[in-house]
C-alpha cells in the first residue's frame, strides 16, 4: 500500500483550490458598469456645453461640480474589462475568444452608428456627419487606428478596448494560466511604465500607459477571486492604482475645462479600486438581485447611443423643458432606447452571428487539421458532422 506524499497531497490541494466550484455570477459587476455608464452619461449631459449652446456651469451650477469627474466612468469600464475578460477566456481557445468577442460588440455598434448617423445628419444642431465615407469605416470599429472621424464621441474607447483585446489574444492564444497573467500583467506594467520616455509612437499606441493599469489591476483582482488573494497580485494592484494616479491630471487637462480640484477625481480612483477589491474576495458573492443582470445588460448599447443622440434632444428642449428634468427624462428615454437595441438587435442578430462565425471557425479548423485528420474516401464536405461530434462547441 502506497501512502502520498507531502508534496503530493500539497499538489492535489492546490488542484482543488483551483477547480473551486462553479461560482455565482457575479451580478454586482453588472451593477457597476450600469454606474459606470451613468456616470459617463451625467458627464455628458451636465457638464459637456454641447446640448446647451452655453457654459453648463451657469445650466448646473452644483451639479455641474460632481457631473465634471463622470469620465472617469471609462476607467472603471477599463477596470471591469480587465477582470472579466480574463474570466471569460478561462479554459477557452483562441477561436471561442474571437467569435465571443466580435458577436458581443458588433451587432449593436452597427447600428448605434447608423442610428447616430441618421440623427445627426437630419439634426446637426450639436454635430454634423464627415461624410457616409467615414461612417462606412466607422462599422469597422477601427476608423481611430487610421485617423477616421468617430460617429459618437464615445467610440474612441472602443478601440483602447479592441486593443486590450489583442493584446490579451497573446495569452488565449497560449492558454490562460495563472502564470502567464501574471507574466503578462508584468510585462505590459514595465512597458508601459517606459513607452512615454522612450518616445516611440507606435509603442504608446499599443501599451495605452494612461488605461493599461486599469486593465491589469482587473486582471489581477480576477486571480484574487478566482484562487486567493496573495502579495504578489496586491503588489500589481498597487502598483496599477499609483501609475493609474498618476495619469489622472493628464486626463483632468483632455476633459475638464478650466480650472478644478484633482483630489476628487483621486478619491473616486480610489474608491473604484476599493470596490473592486471587495468583489475580488467574494464580499459581493451573495448579492444576486436578478435586476442587476438585467442593468449590465443595457449598459453597453445606453453606452453606443446615448451621447450624440442625448445631446441633440437636449439642444432641441433646453428651453421648454427644466434643465433637471429634461436631462432625467432623455436619460430614462436612452435606457428605454437601450432595452430595445438589446432585445431587438444585440440578442437575436449576435446569436446569428455568433453561430455563422463558429461555423466559420470549424471549418478552419477542420481544413487546417491535415489529411490524417479526414478519414480515407471521405468527402471533404462531408466532415463538419464528425467533426461537430468530436468537437463540441466550446463557445459561450
Amino acid at each position: 500500500m502506497r501512502f502520498a506524499s507531502r508534496g503530493e497531497l500539497d499538489g492535489g490541494l492546490v488542484a482543488v483550490q483551483s477547480a473551486r466550484r462553479p461560482a455565482p455570477r457575479l451580478r454586482v459587476l453588472d451593477g457597476l458598469r450600469l454606474v459606470a455608464a451613468l456616470m459617463v452619461v451625467f458627464y455628458h449631459y451636465v457638464a459637456l456645453r454641447g446640448g446647451w449652446g452655453a457654459d453648463p456651469a451657469r445650466v448646473f451650477p452644483t451639479a455641474g461640480l460632481l457631473a465634471r469627474y463622470g469620465w472617469l466612468g471609462v476607467e472603471t469600464f477599463f477596470l471591469i474589462s480587465g477582470f472579466v475578460i480574463c474570466m471569460s477566456t478561462w479554459g477557452r481557445t483562441l477561436g471561442d475568444f474571437v467569435v465571443s468577442r466580435a458577436s458581443r460588440i458588433y451587432p449593436a455598434y452597427w447600428v448605434a452608428v447608423l442610428v447616430t448617423a441618421a440623427v445627426i445628419t437630419l439634426w446637426p444642431d450639436v454635430r454634423t456627419v464627415k461624410g457616409w465615407d467615414s461612417v462606412l469605416t466607422n462599422l469597422t470599429m477601427l476608423q481611430q487606428g487610421i485617423g477616421v472621424w468617430d460617429v459618437d464621441g464615445v467610440y474612441w474607447t472602443l478601440f483602447i478596448e479592441l486593443k486590450f483585446y489583442v493584446l490579451f489574444a497573446i495569452v488565449v492564444a497560449t492558454g490562460v494560466t495563472y502564470r502567464k497573467c501574471v507574466a503578462f500583467c508584468g510585462v505590459w506594467t514595465v512597458l508601459s511604465a517606459t513607452a512615454p520616455t522612450v518616445d516611440d509612437k507606435l509603442l504608446t499606441l499599443w501599451v495605452m500607459p494612461l488605461f493599461s493599469p486599469y486593465f491589469i489591476a482587473g486582471i489581477a483582482f480576477y486571480l484574487m477571486h478566482r484562487f486567493r488573494p496573495t502579495a504578489l497580485l496586491w503588489g500589481i494592484v498597487a502598483v496599477s492604482l499609483l501609475l493609474g494616479l498618476h495619469g489622472i491630471p493628464k486626463r483632468m487637462h483632455d476633459n475638464v475645462d478650466g480650472a478644478a480640484a484633482i483630489w476628487p477625481a483621486t478619491l473616486i480612483v480610489v474608491g473604484i479600486f476599493g470596490v473592486m477589491a471587495l468583489i475580488a474576495l467574494g464580499t459581493f458573492d451573495r448579492v444576486q438581485w436578478g435586476w442587476l443582470t438585467t442593468a449590465g445588460a443595457l449598459t453597453y448599447p445606453l453606452y453606443l447611443i446615448h451621447q450624440y443622440i442625448g445631446m441633440t434632444i437636449i439642444h432641441a428642449l433646453r428651453g421648454r423643458v427644466a434643465a433637471p428634468l429634461l436631462v432625467a427624462g432623455v436619460a430614462l428615454a436612452m435606457l428605454g432606447a437601450a432595452w430595445l437595441l438589446h432585445h431587438c438587435v444585440e440578442r437575436p442578430l449576435g446569436r446569428r452571428m455568433r453561430n455563422a462565425l463558429r461555423r466559420g471557425m470549424e471549418e478552419m479548423r477542420r481544413h487546417s487539421a491535415g489529411p490524417a485528420a479526414v478519414p480515407a474516401g471521405l468527402p471533404v464536405r462531408q466532415e463538419p458532422r464528425a467533426y461537430e461530434k468530436a468537437e463540441p462547441d466550446r463557445v459561450g
